[in-house]
């Protein structure tokens, strides 16, 4: 199959556009070409125009020598003598008059040599060139000189050598552009670091005695990134504190409501309170909750946990409050392993998906699906499980998928604050599953929506 010409050089232009290294070194090589050129351009014009009035009577007074040399003192000019002169300079000598007719270099052209180099050429336009280069004898021949071009022109040795050391040049430049932007990489997977939420290791700065711009961008970054993690943390501290100062006066308020004598006339009202008092206070644990799991320090309680009687457990706890929806439909898969999980969080984990996706169902014929299934092994920690809630319900935009599982974030439409919620249960489940090591994915199945968290292979013994 005959290579795509025009895919390479499509290829050639994205890795140009692309890469800040090819771009350097490409810009020095024309710029270096552009500067020799110029160079040699200049030099020649300079050094032809007061050399040829100078050489002009010192090639007048060689080339009436070298016409002595061949003609001789008497007789036609010697054949022998023209060749020994083309073996011993680089010239060629052609003989033409009534006795002798003969050329050095048969196959040459007399006056290519003329014509193809420039720095020569003033000098055939003038009308001197005659009396320059040829010379005649007394018994009427003529004997013409020139250069022997084949000795300036057949070195095929000297282009290969002068094309490898370009070559090597342009290795060397393209290496060393390459580690003078070194500090590029580290600044970058530097900044992913940081967006990830990793801060304790800064970027690496060169000489930092006295850095370059490089390196000047990176302490700066370096600053950026340890005040940004000191306002997460002083936001995380507020948070814990002002959410561990709140359970103290919620617990009261909700001792003294229950204390309230049952009344027909104030019962609405005081169950309405409770209501509320007890979606602030698991408000507030969810919060509690979100940041121990956002900590690197987050610790796991490590048990064998049976998913298939955790789930049935957390569905009988969450039927009374879903009165008007039908029971999830639990399927698992034969041969479900026991895994080393955090009880008490798989089981915050499954609480909060399976009443998300009740409070979600809206009037669907259908009930939720809870799918308990086991994914395949992974190296020596065995087979996992994957856990799948689905309800078939409305779903929500593509758009907004990517945002669902972010703190305080509740879709349009049918996830609406009148459904309940504040927008912590799918980011709680994420943490969780991270937590564990696992994965958490969402996405739209039509009619529905599909909360999938895979946790990896830690079976108990």
């Amino acid at each position: 199959m005959s290579p795509d010409p025009t895919g390479w050089v499509q290829r050639t232009r994205q890795a140009l556009r692309c890469s800040l290294k090819l771009r350097l070194v490409l810009v020095f090589i024309v710029l270096a070409l552009a500067m020799a050129g110029t160079f040699i351009v200049g030099a020649q014009k300079a050094f032809s125009v007061g050399w040829r009035e100078a050489a002009r009577p010192l090639l007048m007074d060689y080339t009436t020598r070298l016409a002595a040399e061949v003609a001789g003192s008497n007789g036609p000019p010697s054949v022998e003598r023209a060749l020994a002169i083309t073996q011993r300079l680089p010239l060629t000598v052609h003989i033409s008059g009534p006795a002798v007719n003969w050329s050095s270099h048969p196959r040459q052209e007399r006056d290519g040599w003329q014509r193809d180099r420039r720095d020569r050429q003033h000098w055939a336009d003038e009308p001197e060139w005659t009396a320059l280069l040829q010379r005649a004898t007394a018994d009427g021949h003529r004997i013409e000189f020139g250069l022997n071009d084949a000795l300036f022109e057949r070195r095929p040795r000297m282009f290969a050598f002068t094309l490898g050391a370009l070559l090597v040049l342009t290795l060397l430049a393209y290496l060393y552009v390459r580690r003078l932007l070194r500090p590029l990489e580290d600044i970058r997977a530097g900044a992913l670091r940081f967006g990830a939420g990793e801060f304790g290791q800064p970027i690496p700065v060169r000489c930092e005695n006295g850095p370059d711009e490089l390196g000047q961008l990176a302490v700066t970054i370096n600053t950026m990134g340890q005040d940004i993690h000191q306002m997460l943390e002083a936001k995380r501290s507020l948070l814990l504190a002002i959410s561990h100062e709140l359970r103290s006066p919620l617990t009261r308020a909700r001792l003294n409501t229950e204390l309230l004598p049952e009344q027909p006339d104030t019962q609405p009202q005081r169950e309405a309170l409770l209501r509320d008092l007890q979606e602030m206070a698991a408000l507030i644990s969810d919060l509690l909750e979100s940041e121990r799991l956002a900590s690197r320090h987050a610790a796991l309680l490590r048990e064998p946990v049976p998913l298939r009687e955790l789930a049935q457990e957390v569905i009988q706890e969450l039927m009374p409050r879903h009165p008007n929806a039908a029971p999830p439909t639990l399927l698992v898969d034969a041969g479900l392993p026991v895994l080393q999980l955090d009880s008490a969080r798989i089981r915050l984990l499954l609480r909060n998906l399976l009443d998300n996706a009740l409070r979600h169902s809206g009037d669907a014929a259908q009930p939720v699906e809870l799918h308990l299934r086991c994914t395949a092994a992974a190296g020596e920690e065995g087979p996992g499980v994957e856990i799948c809630v689905r309800d078939h319900g409305p779903g929500v935009p593509e758009e907004q998928l990517a945002h669902l599982a972010e703190p305080f974030y509740r879709a349009d439409s049918a996830r609406t604050r009148s459904a309940g919620g504040v927008g912590l249960g799918l980011h709680l489940c994420q943490l969780v599953a991270t937590a564990h090591g696992g994965g958490f994915s969402v996405r739209n199945v039509h009619p529905g929506l599909a909360v999938t968290v895979t946790l990896p292979g830690h079976v108990a013994a």
